[in-house]
């Protein structure tokens, strides 16, 4: 930026941009997470608006035109641009379906999370002692048995369906988000603007919420879009696994397990909830990179 002393009489230095703007223009030089953003910002439209975009509902079934291929196929029937599954029902719209349940999977194991992981985390952090020793305990007896093990306990013990799909997931992976925040605030607590809000008479519960909570966002905003990946990987091996959304329900996992018997004879009745799979992951993680570079200024690119 120029100095005030190289400008025209008259002219002051422009105004440094806004934090969005500081954002955005850290974010961008990733193209990588600019990619991603632009995938998960479609799948999320296209989950929105399954409804309307989708040609047939999901679980309507067609006698007559089971296991037909993909339009590039021959054999196949414009009516079904992906072709259908083995009772006839279009792969496209079961794909569309499907983006919507397992985003919703993935998001409320997201929001959940961190709701709860920030309380407890905050909560180990600030008052310590035994309360500190109970929460960390217990993450890490969490952590000490494999997710999809603990997960398939947790549905083996609540029952299969959505919603229990949901709180498995979310108490697997509540572990990184307690012990995320607990580290964050930790380090917050031996700054001097805490010891100054600390003698100026701030209450330990605004203490918490309204200084050190903001100053923890960051890492914990990366491990939010992380853990959004995680949790619908989770989800589909769970839905594969007959254990999380029951069918008809289009969930991509589930859609996996009704047809891998197909996977020879009909590998395309397969593949196609696969590669959705992979590719929301892939753009979630990569999303999630251009975050983490964007706001920790010492990931910064100069």
């Amino acid at each position: 930026m120029p100095s005030d002393a190289s400008l025209p009489a008259g002219t002051t230095a422009p105004a440094p941009p806004g934090p969005l703007r500081a954002f955005w223009r850290a974010f961008r030089e990733n193209r990588g997470a600019v990619l991603g953003l632009a995938v998960v910002s479609f799948i999320l439209f296209v989950a929105v608006f399954a409804n309307v975009l989708a040609p047939y509902s999901p679980i309507e079934q067609f006698r007559g035109f089971s296991k037909l291929p993909p339009f590039w196929v021959e054999g196949s029937d414009p009516k079904f641009i992906l072709g259908t599954d083995a009772v006839g029902r279009d792969m496209l719209s079961r794909l569309m379906y499907g983006a919507r349940v397992s985003l919703f999977i993935g998001l409320s194991v997201m929001v959940v999370s961190m709701v709860v992981g920030v309380a407890l985390g905050l909560a180990a952090a600030f008052f310590g002692g035994i309360v500190d020793v109970i929460i960390i305990r217990v993450m890490d007896l969490i952590m000490a048995i494999p997710s999809l093990v603990l997960a398939i306990l947790i549905i083996a013990i609540i029952g299969p369906n959505l919603t229990n799909t949901i709180v498995a997931v979310t108490i697997v992976g509540l572990p990184r988000y307690v012990r995320l925040v607990r580290a964050s605030a930790l380090t917050e607590l031996t700054k001097d603007y805490v010891t100054a809000a600390k003698v100026s008479g701030v209450g330990k519960f605004r203490l918490m919420t309204a200084t050190v909570l903001p100053n923890c966002l960051a890492p914990l905003i990366v491990q939010a879009a992380l853990g959004l990946s995680d949790a619908i990987l989770e989800a589909a091996g769970l839905g594969f696994l007959g254990l999380g959304a029951q069918p008809p329900t289009p969930e991509w996992g589930s859609m996996l397990a009704d047809t891998r018997d197909l996977m020879l004879s009909h590998p395309w009745v397969m593949a196609f909830p696969g590669i959705a799979i992979l590719i929301t992951v892939l753009a979630i993680n990569l999303m999630g990179d251009g975050l983490r570079d964007a706001l920790d200024p010492r990931l910064r690119r100069s």
